[in-house]
């Protein structure tokens, strides 16, 4: 028995170091690529686990329920409006009983309320303020899933006010005349008659079949990937978005079938809660369906920063020596590019070029517009150009401008150090200043440092 306990102890110890140690060292190059492929797996599943239960993401999932009640019908009714004047109205119904039909018997009967309440509204008697109040809802709305979506990806600035409603409008107006559309397509597609000829031939007739099924579960995927693209104002790349949503999509499908199996045998709820078991259980699948989709987005956001897998999942902070040393070159492109004439990188494209996350540009970015060497242009994305003359810029100023940023003249620390410690950051300082001399950010960004 002693042996057994031992033993297991030391499994234990070995199942700790690795998921503590081992698991994020770097992967040899001659690493079997499915092996490495299982690793990054083991990887961001650990830190997923890990960051769920932190539980920020639950409680962003949990907001969203009450918002979403809040402004369910309002946005129902505007896109109910704007399929009305196309004709193809009659079809939300049915997407609406396929969103809620993890709630079993209760979904028809949700569905059935909210059309009501769609079909009760008339825009007509509400009036201006009444209007601006409906679409003021929906945007509230989108507003707060985009803070959700920018807190997973590390994002500090949402999109400005313009871009809030040319952005959520267009998709609140066209979104629903797309998707609609699409799955009109598809339906004439399926039941044109070529397709319904080749249904009768193997193996086209299975294949078809197959395709029908799976069509569903396609089209989730799809909507989940335009989510994670459109929604957070960083730019996402496909690939992540799209495994992402395939995440996202197989967690809808399971935890739904699950959820359904609960709600069919939850009579003890019924009794208890009586009428208010409706609402009861469609809260729970809001906050289950908004949990999702943050998870999904979770997942895109360490693929698309692998560096970030890299350090466990752990806040990632830029050091003092980093922290010059990549606002520099940020101040560097942008003159560069300024010198040339050319237009100036978005902070997408300089988180690309950078490989940091949105925050630490973001970041970097900030210190140097309060510093007074950088000003953002007006305009839907957020670019910078010099705030001054390249030319009259000293690369110290740039450098004491990035150490100096996090510190506040108002809160006054009486130093202990002596007079020793004092003079030996004197000199360094002294030091530096010689080498740089009268260096110029122009200089620098037109390669003439060492002409000098």
């Amino acid at each position: 028995m002693h042996r057994i306990q031992q033993i297991l102890q030391a499994k234990l110890t070995q199942l700790r170091y690795f998921f503590q140690t081992g698991l994020w060292q770097d992967i040899p190059a001659d690493t079997n690529p499915l092996m490495r492929l299982w690793l990054n797996f083991l990887r961001v599943s650990f830190i997923m686990v890990r960051e769920l239960a932190t539980g920020e993401l639950n409680l962003r999932a949990m907001s969203l329920v009450f918002t979403t009640l809040l402004s369910l019908v309002p946005l129902i009714a505007v896109a109910f409006s704007v399929l009305k004047a196309f004709g193809v109205h009659n079809q939300m119904e049915p997407m609406l009983l396929g969103l809620l039909e993890p709630l079993g018997e209760r979904g028809p009967e949700i569905t059935a309320n909210i059309i009501n309440f769609v079909q009760n509204i008339k825009v007509g008697v509400l009036g201006s303020v009444g209007l601006a109040m409906l679409f003021y809802t929906i945007i509230a709305l989108v507003q707060k899933v985009e803070n959700a979506f920018n807190f997973v990806w590390r994002v500090k600035r949402p999109r400005s006010i313009t871009r809030r409603f040319t952005d959520y409008l267009s998709v609140i107006m066209i979104g629903p005349v797309l998707v609609f559309s699409a799955l009109g397509v598809t339906a004439t597609v399926l039941n044109h008659e070529v397709v319904q000829n080749l249904r009768q031939i193997e193996p086209f007739g299975t294949l078809i079949v197959l395709a029908t099924k799976l069509l569903p579960y396609l089209m989730i995927i799809l909507a989940f990937t335009f989510l994670y693209k459109f929604i957070p104002n960083t730019r996402v790349k496909l690939s992540p978005a799209i495994v992402g949503a395939s995440v996202a999509g197989a967690l809808w499908i399971t935890i739904g079938t699950l959820f359904a199996s609960f709600v069919a045998s939850s009579s003890n709820y019924t009794a208890i809660y009586s009428s208010f078991a409706i609402l009861f259980f469609f809260m729970i699948w809001l906050y289950l369906a908004w949990f999702i989709l943050l998870t999904g987005s979770q997942v895109a956001f360490y693929l698309q920063h692998p560096k970030l897998v890299r350090l466990a999942g752990k806040p990632f902070a830029l050091s003092p020596r980093l922290r010059e040393k990549e606002g520099l070159w940020l101040m560097t492109v942008i003159a560069k590019r300024f010198c040339k004439n050319q237009p100036p990188l978005t902070v997408q494209q300089l988180e690309e070029q950078t490989g940091l996350t949105n925050n630490a540009v973001q970041d970097l970015l900030g210190s140097l517009e309060k510093g007074g060497l950088l000003v953002e242009l007006a305009g839907e994305d957020s670019r910078y150009v010099p705030a001054q003359d390249i030319d009259a810029i000293r690369v110290a100023a740039v450098l004491h401008c990035l150490r100096t940023a996090e510190e506040n003249p108002s809160f006054g620390l009486h130093s202990l150090a002596d007079q020793g410690v004092n003079n030996v950051l004197q000199d360094l300082s002294n030091a530096q200043a010689e080498v740089l001399r009268d260096l110029t950010l122009k200089q620098l960004a037109l390669g003439k440092y060492h002409d000098r």
